[in-house]
């Protein structure tokens, strides 16, 4: 069974992103990012100039196969575009299609975005009632 985890009152969910991102490649796993395409757009450039000696090398979903299978990490609209399955951060509002598929979902949530907060509340009831435990990691308490 998928292992889902809330990463809940994030400053930046792009930020955020990035330093996951980071931190799960020294582990050597894999990692599919979902978000819409404006989002990917604005996190791709950010996961590049993280700092000179700490970029996190990436592609996009619809780039070469040669390309997504060497690529750690990749963003993608559809769970379905990711070559690997070791691990999906969801930036987006819904339930990820497929997201079973995957060995461990990540869900970020905004500390300050109410929207996006009642849509995370949805999701976790989503996961619940399917019998999936949830791991509550709180960021601001970790910055503490």
């Amino acid at each position: 069974m998928t292992e889902i985890s809330f990463h809940f009152n994030a400053p930046d969910k792009l930020a955020h992103a990035c330093r996951y991102a980071r931190k799960l490649l020294q582990g050597d796993l894999r990692l599919a990012i979902l978000g819409q395409a404006e989002v990917l757009d604005r996190l791709d450039p950010m996961l590049w100039n993280m700092a000179a000696h700490d970029f996190v090398a990436h592609c996009r979903g619809d780039a070469d196969p040669r390309l997504l299978a060497a690529s750690p990490v990749v963003l993608v609209t559809d769970p379905g575009q990711s070559p690997h399955h070791d691990v999906l951060l969801n930036l987006g509002d819904e339930v990820p299609p497929g997201f079973s598929s995957f060995a461990r979902l990540v869900e970020v949530v905004s500390a300050s975005d109410e929207a996006d907060r009642q849509h995370a509340r949805a999701r976790w009831r989503h996961y619940a009632q399917r019998g999936y435990s949830m791991v509550r990691h709180d960021l601001v308490q970790k910055a503490a």
